[in-house]
């Protein structure tokens, strides 16, 4: 069974996307992840994030067994990943890594911004998961906080509308919902209401004749 799982930043995808995998035995893949990587790697290296063929190298480079989501977190990180996510090279140097995990005995769970549209477009559960701006914003303001970087929240707020916006707007892979795939809007749900519909839908889908 593969679930894929695509929706915005701090729409609450990656959240829920690890209790669907841990409530239905899954292996989880955060393939925001795999782009964090490549960023982290051309900002260790003091180069720009947009040396395209040095994130392709760094991307080929990518193993699963090589990510730490801990040093992978923070917005320095995330806003290169942005911008190096949206280099179609970039995309197509990881796209068989991703497919090859989805593969794997008794399926997976992955999420991302492509995964139902493109990476696995044959998934046999799809869900885009999302949330008011406003809603995004605050969370991800409380999530940097915690971690003891606070931002000013209009800040926040200039930075995730950005990232929407190279993310719907990019020629390669750009954020969408399938056609097939089922709308959880998070905005007033809290992880268990939401998680609680997923796994409503899952077993809906489940229960259909092939």
């Amino acid at each position: 069974m593969i679930i894929a799982i695509d929706g915005p930043a701090a729409s609450g995808k990656g959240t829920l996307a690890k209790r669907i995998a841990t409530r239905c035995g899954l292996a989880h893949l955060d393939t925001g992840l795999l782009y964090r990587a490549v960023a982290r790697a051309l900002l260790d290296a003091s180069l720009p994030p947009d040396d395209e063929p040095a994130a392709v190298r760094a991307a080929k480079g990518l193993t699963l067994g090589s990510l730490d989501a801990e040093k992978l977190r923070g917005a320095e990180t995330g806003e290169a990943a942005s911008r190096v996510a949206a280099m179609p090279a970039v995309r197509a140097s990881i796209l068989e890594l991703q497919r090859a995990f989805a593969r794997q005995p008794g399926g997976a769970v992955l999420d991302g911004r492509d995964i139902g549209t493109v990476v696995c477009p044959k998934a046999d559960v799809k869900l885009f998961v999302t949330a008011s701006l406003e809603e995004r914003a605050k969370r991800r303001w409380r999530e940097l906080v915690l971690s003891g970087a606070p931002l000013d929240y209009d800040a926040v707020v200039a930075d995730i509308r950005r990232r929407d916006e190279r993310d719907s707007l990019r020629s390669a892979s750009p954020l969408r919902q399938a056609p097939d795939a089922i709308l959880i809007d998070t905005t007033s749900l809290d992880a268990e209401a939401a998680l609680a519909c997923a796994l409503a839908v899952i077993r809906s889908k489940m229960s259909q004749p092939a």
